[in-house]
């Protein structure tokens, strides 16, 4: 079975580890996850989206074409990082946002950080939200990893 192995200074090995078995691959994937400040979130969600304003978390794939299919190593070799892995992209969290958003929805730091990284990995897979089918099927992911490393609402 293929891990995911998570690049950031913040602990996300397990749930790096709660996504193996979520997806299928030839070889190990990993990502990078950054947390920022306010302006730098901002700065990012102009510069790449067009949007002028904070966000809680920006995903950045860097493979396209996906979503529930296996991810083969032969067929992206130019995504390969140092370490041989898949690189599948980067994800950006604003802390500030996090924990505002964990006082507002009643709930923890850990599973708000951890929410908003599972989030951005289902992304860095290729889930989307824009349609409502497509945002029940990544909702259920999302939860389904965060029930794994024992995190719930």
């Amino acid at each position: 079975m293929s891990s995911l192995i998570i690049y950031s200074e913040e602990n996300f090995a397990p749930l790096a580890e709660a996504f193996c078995g979520e997806f299928e691959s030839d070889c190990n994937l990993s990502a990078e996850i950054v947390t920022v400040d306010e302006q730098e979130i901002r700065r990012l969600n102009k510069e790449l989206r067009g949007i002028d304003s904070v966000t809680d978390v920006l995903s950045f794939p860097s493979l396209d074409g996906i979503f529930g299919k296996k991810i083969l190593k032969k067929d992206f070799p130019a995504d390969l990082d140092e370490e041989g892995n898949l690189f599948i992209g980067s994800i950006a969290i604003c802390v500030k946002r996090a924990e505002e958003q964990a006082e507002e929805y009643g709930h923890s730091f850990k599973r708000e950080l951890n929410y908003l990284a599972a989030h951005g990995i289902c992304h860095l897979l290729g889930y989307d939200h824009i349609e409502e089918g497509d945002k029940s099927v990544m909702r259920e992911k999302e939860e389904k990893v965060l029930l794994k490393i024992g995190i719930t609402r």
